[in-house]
């Protein structure tokens, strides 16, 4: 079994500064950590290994500084690492960015599962995933909150909705995106993480991966951010109601109410 794990870099702080001109997140200078979602893709494909075999393989497209969060998924006990690093990647959208690392996978060969975070946190637009299995024509299950069973041809797993969850049989080769309640990440050996430090990371440039440049950057990408700007603050203003149970109840109706909340006939 070989598992494919897409992770990404984003900034550790939610006080991104943006840029005026392209309305892209400045990362120079920014502290960045692997996408918090991708380190529950990465657990749940060491967990798989151990089910069924085979290997974890790590894959991401950034500057040469994401080769930390690859190094991180290396001493977690992933077993290869490959790092997308050229300027023809940068800019790239969500729709630049499945097709990059679509042909990666490609490229790397015998995929049997590609396993993704729900979404990343610099974005919130969980598109990626879905993005790459639609350019590989694979079956795909996004919000995953359990794997049931794996075999050597399909996965069996429970895909989380609004109203419970749905239990799928994906044909493999299949991606799926796992939400946090799958798992709980494992803390790195320190065995894992010295042969982390000292092991290759294989950098990969568009021609390796046979990829079109006029299909990569900002130039093709075709999504364009027209603004962006932080969201509002939240009121920080607190009632404490106390008294009767009934009272208390009857009280904080009439609050919500007039704060507009919810609707009369509501509540």
């Amino acid at each position: 079994m070989r598992i494919a794990v897409c992770i990404k870099q984003v900034p550790a702080t939610t006080d991104a500064r943006i840029d005026p001109e392209t309305k892209r997140i400045i990362r120079e200078g920014t502290k960045a950590v692997m996408n918090p979602f991708d380190l529950y893709a990465v657990e749940e494909a060491l967990r798989l290994r151990e089910r069924a075999g085979g290997e974890v393989i790590v894959l991401s497209m950034g500057p040469d500084s994401a080769r930390n969060v690859l190094t991180e998924a290396l001493s977690m006990g992933a077993d290869r690492a490959f790092l997308l690093c050229d300027r023809k990647f940068a800019g790239s959208d969500t729709w630049a960015t499945s097709y990059a690392l679509s042909r990666a996978i490609e490229t790397i060969g015998g995929v049997d599962l590609i396993i993704c975070g729900k979404q990343a946190v610099d974005g919130d637009t969980a598109q990626v995933g879905p993005g790459i299995a639609a350019k590989l024509d694979i079956m795909q299950a996004a919000n995953v909150s359990k794997v049931e069973e794996i075999g050597d041809d399909h996965i069996t797993v429970f895909r989380t909705d609004e109203t419970g969850y749905d239990v799928l049989k994906l044909r493999l080769p299949a991606l799926i995106t796992v939400l946090k309640d799958i798992n709980v990440p494992r803390i790195p050996t320190l065995r894992n993480a010295r042969r982390a430090r000292a092991a290759e990371i294989t950098l990969w440039k568009p021609e390796d991966i046979g990829a079109d440049p006029d299909k990569l950057g900002l130039a093709a990408s075709p999504t364009r951010v027209v603004k962006t700007e932080p969201p509002a603050l939240r009121g920080a203003d607190t009632l404490l109601i106390e008294g009767d149970p009934a009272d208390a109840a009857k009280a904080l109706a009439d609050e919500i109410l007039r704060r507009g909340l919810l609707e009369r006939g509501s509540v």
